[in-house]
């Protein structure tokens, strides 16, 4: 079955508007057939409006949803966590959009599964498969993602949240990060993303991340010092990302371990549990 010639994977915009004008810029250079986005579309500084440019692209769009994009949609219908900045973030988020923005979030898919020429079934999701707050990273050990993926039909599974690229092979299987457009957390400013077909193309795309700062500082996002300084300007390289995803990863391990203990004597809630941290961003 003959399917995409060329997919643009653009992964956890987080309401950065700005570094998604410079990567759709790119993108309209490329004309892929499809844009997917790979959920936590909103949370960040301006939210309104990066809908607004997805909205333009119309029957080309694809959309999943994300952890933090989940959030957004049900903050409204519980109380903040004043002490988790992220919480904070998440009803700001909320209440600069409408309900319609809210629902349209809520009720994106968890994944999508396409063609495409030169590699085949694709499964896009944003954490993994099963859960859109597990952590699979680039050393994430063989037994653990043969585990997280078994089921699925894909040779090839592409997913976001963790804002660091990598691109690797187990089992027959490739396994893509096609990293962060708005929150990169590889050690310098700038966006990712991944372009699909007939081969996998991890791209980074410069845009002025100075200006963008510097907007993000005149708009009423929380704490938008502290996200501008660490997520912005100043990211962490790419490997003490991985070791702090790593080690979220070991809790989220342990808490589906005793919870599938628990499952198997009196059928209680399934995976996923809930991640360290607001969005399972880095914590600040």
């Amino acid at each position: 079955m003959a399917g995409f010639l060329r997919v643009a994977v653009l992964p956890d915009i987080n309401g950065n508007r700005w570094a998604l004008e410079a990567v759709l810029a790119e993108i309209d250079r490329e004309r892929p057939d499809m844009i997917a986005v790979g959920g936590d579309i909103v949370l960040g500084p301006a939210p309104k409006e990066t809908l607004a440019l997805l909205a333009k692209r119309g029957e080309r769009l694809c959309c999943i949803r994300g952890d933090g994009d989940r959030k957004v949609a049900a903050s409204l219908d519980h109380a903040v966590n004043e002490s988790n900045p992220w919480n904070v973030r998440e009803r700001w988020v909320a209440e600069q959009l409408d309900a319609d923005e809210r629902t349209f979030l809520g009720n994106l898919p968890p994944v999508a599964m396409f063609d495409v020429e030169g590699l085949g079934r694709v499964l896009l999701c944003h954490g993994t498969p099963r859960s859109d707050e597990e952590v699979i990273t680039r050393i994430t050990p063989a037994t653990k993602l043969i585990d997280i993926l078994s089921g699925w039909e894909a040779s090839l599974v592409v997913c976001g949240h963790t804002h660091v690229q990598y691109d690797r092979s187990l089992a027959g299987r490739r396994i893509v990060n096609a990293g962060s457009v708005g929150m990169l957390l590889e050690g310098r400013p700038g966006a990712s993303w991944a372009l699909l077909g007939p081969d996998v193309e991890l791209r980074f795309t410069p845009y002025d991340v100075e200006a963008a700062a510097a907007a993000v500082r005149a708009t009423a996002f929380p704490r938008a010092d502290s996200f501008t300084n660490g997520h912005l300007l100043h990211p962490p390289t790419a490997e003490a990302a991985t070791d702090l995803w790593e080690r979220v990863a070991e809790k989220q391990y342990v808490k589906s371990s005793v919870q599938g203990q628990v499952e198997r004597s009196s059928s209680s809630t399934p995976f996923p549990p809930k991640a360290d941290g607001g969005n399972g961003a880095p914590a600040e």
